[in-house]
C-alpha cells in the first residue's frame, strides 16, 4: 500500500493557518483503479443547491456517509438518494493515504468516513464556500488532485479580499486543518489540456463527518 504514496521525500509545504501541501504525494494512477467500482454503484451526478441551481461539477460519494445537496439543503446521509442504497465503501488504499497525509500535516488519528469524488470538465469551477456540514472541525479535510491542473483559491474567514492562489497538479495532496478548516475556498475555472489527452480533473476529498 505504501506504493500509493508516490514520493514521500518531496517537501511538505506548510502554507499557514493549518493549510499544508504535500506535492506529488499520491500515485493517482494506482488510486483511481478503484474508481470504476465506485461509480458503477453510485454514478457521477450533478446535484442541485437548496435554491434550485444545478451544481456544474459532477460528483459522487463513497464511505459510511455521503454529502448530498438538494432543495432540502446540504447534509450527509448514509444512503444514495438516487438508488436508495448505501454508498460504496471507501477503498482501504484511499483511506490509508488520507490518514497518512493528515498525520504528516500534523493531524494524527484521522479516520475519514466520507470521500467526495468530484469530476471537473474544462471550463468548470467550484464557487467560494466553507465546509461546515461536519460535526468536528478539529478534523481536517484532505484532498487528492488528479488529472488536469487546478488553481485552488483560499480566502480567510470571509470571502472578501484577494485570495491566495495555490496551483495543484496531479498527485498533490492538500490538507486543510487548524484555522484553515473554516476558511472560504474555491477552485478556479479548469483549463483544457492543450494536447487533448487529459479529459478532466478528479478530486478525492476526505472528511470525518
Amino acid at each position: 500500500m505504501q506504493d500509493l504514496f508516490a514520493d514521500q521525500r518531496r517537501d511538505i509545504e506548510p502554507l499557514g493557518a493549518g493549510l499544508v501541501l504535500l506535492p506529488g504525494f499520491a500515485d493517482t494512477a494506482a488510486l483511481l483503479e478503484a474508481l470504476p467500482n465506485i461509480t458503477s454503484a453510485a454514478p457521477f451526478r450533478q446535484q442541485q443547491t437548496p435554491g434550485g441551481k444545478t451544481i456544474a461539477v459532477s460528483m459522487t460519494n463513497c464511505g459510511a456517509l455521503g454529502w448530498v445537496s438538494d432543495r432540502r439543503g446540504y447534509r450527509y446521509q448514509d444512503t444514495d438518494p438516487v438508488s436508495g442504497r448505501r454508498w460504496p465503501p471507501i477503498p482501504e488504499s484511499w483511506s490509508a493515504l488520507a490518514t497518512h497525509a493528515a498525520a504528516l500535516a500534523g493531524c494524527p488519528d484521522y479516520t475519514p468516513n466520507v470521500c467526495l469524488v468530484n469530476r471537473y470538465l474544462p471550463g468548470q469551477r467550484l464557487s467560494s464556500h466553507q465546509d461546515l456540514d461536519e460535526r468536528d472541525f478539529s478534523q481536517p479535510v484532505v484532498t487528492v488532485s488528479s488529472g488536469l491542473p487546478a488553481t485552488f483559491l483560499v480566502h480567510g474567514e470571509t470571502r472578501g479580499g484577494k485570495p491566495h492562489r495555490l496551483p495543484l497538479v496531479d498527485g498533490d495532496v492538500l490538507v486543510m486543518g487548524g484555522a484553515s478548516r473554516r476558511h472560504y475556498h474555491a477552485v478556479d475555472r479548469i483549463a483544457p489540456d492543450p494536447t487533448g489527452r487529459v479529459p478532466h480533473r478528479i478530486s478525492l476529498t476526505f472528511r470525518a463527518a
